[in-house]
């Protein structure tokens, strides 16, 4: 299974500040001033990013890293109208680039891997329950139909060439793209000669190398807020190195109507935002994007269904450091993979 899995990127982990909305929380960095970290902040992908990495130097690659979002950005995302992938989903092109191809092969091999929890065919119909750019819609049953009919047709590729069964099956990677963003700004500084550094795209976590002190970076996972305005706490906090953390949640990202809370989830299965007692999951990999897809596809299962998962694939890809915090009859309660104890920081 592991060879299904060939995508580049690894992470290093880094410190800076917390950020409302995110499920991952750097942890604060000191040191002797020459080691300090060059650290900058921006906007990308309709959320925040930080960057940070020990350089001699001190060079600011902050206008690097900036272009190379706004590319990715001009590919990938649904929020920008003139994007490659709004383009692919009206039909006003078939042709793919090298982002699109990469997210489309890995997103299918993830999609067979976890039997369909994860799945980039949801597009209408995370459009519809208005999670994406489009207006919000409450999906009676025979709207629901026509959108699972649209998710549930073949698409696939032949070289640069976009293949789709029906003409209005949109994809949608907002559940893997952050991940491969942040992987590929990993590698550009890498390029440049930086082997220690952090990258944070939305909470999809990067980290290489060490601490300028050589130890490894600290990253805190978020405590599941009560609403999306209440301030972060750390639930528990992990050292890293050379790896990639990424926490799916339903916490922060839903709406609420008639006091119903639909989460931003969507199970490909039933075309439903997810009901079920996970809150969120973080994952550990050497690469983002898988750490990103499978964080989603566990919240697609629940949490029974995937400790099943990781049962049953034991040392295949995804399921050697995953944490989940879960509610309980009203009490927050976690379970840790052995992979994840081994990385985490005891108090």
């Amino acid at each position: 299974m592991n060879n299904l899995f060939h995508g580049k990127g690894v992470w290093h982990s880094g410190v800076g500040r917390f950020f409302a909305g995110a499920a991952l929380l750097t942890l604060t960095l000191t040191g002797c001033r020459h080691d300090k970290p060059v650290q900058f902040y921006g906007q990308a992908q309709g959320t925040y990013y930080s960057v940070q990495y020990l350089d001699p130097g001190q060079r600011n690659l902050q206008p690097q890293v900036d272009s190379l979002l706004q590319a990715f950005d001009l590919s990938a995302s649904l929020w920008v109208d003139s994007s490659l992938l709004r383009r692919l989903n009206a039909g006003l092109t078939d042709s793919l680039d090298d982002v699109l191809l990469f997210l489309l092969d890995h997103s299918l091999r993830i999609s067979e891997y976890t039997g369909g929890a994860f799945d980039p065919r949801v597009g209408r119909i995370v459009q519809t329950w208005g999670f994406s750019f489009k207006q919000r819609q409450q999906p009676d049953s025979a709207m629901l139909a026509g959108l699972l009919r649209a998710a549930r047709g073949t698409v696939g590729f032949s070289g640069h060439r976009y293949l789709r069964q029906f003409n209005d099956t949109e994809l949608d990677f907002n559940a893997i793209a952050q991940g491969y963003a942040s992987d590929l700004v990993g590698q550009m500084l890498e390029h440049y000669g930086i082997t220690s550094y952090l990258v944070d795209i939305g909470g999809e976590v990067v980290a290489h190398g060490t601490k300028a002190d050589g130890q490894p970076w600290r990253v805190g996972i978020e405590r599941p807020a009560a609403d999306s305005l209440s301030t972060p706490e750390v639930q528990a906090a992990i050292e890293l190195r050379d790896a990639s953390v990424v926490t799916s949640g339903s916490y922060r990202k839903y709406y609420e109507r008639d006091g119903v809370r639909y989460s931003h989830t969507i199970d490909p299965t039933t075309g439903r935002p997810v009901q079920h007692s996970l809150l969120s999951v973080s994952v550990v990999e050497h690469e983002s994007w898988l750490a990103d897809a499978m964080a989603t596809a566990y919240m697609v299962m629940g949490l029974d269904s995937a400790r099943a998962f990781i049962a049953d694939h034991p040392d295949e890809p995804g399921t050697q450091a995953v944490y989940f915090i879960y509610d309980d009859q009203g009490e927050l309660k976690t379970y840790a993979t052995p992979g994840f104890e081994k990385l985490t920081i005891k108090k």
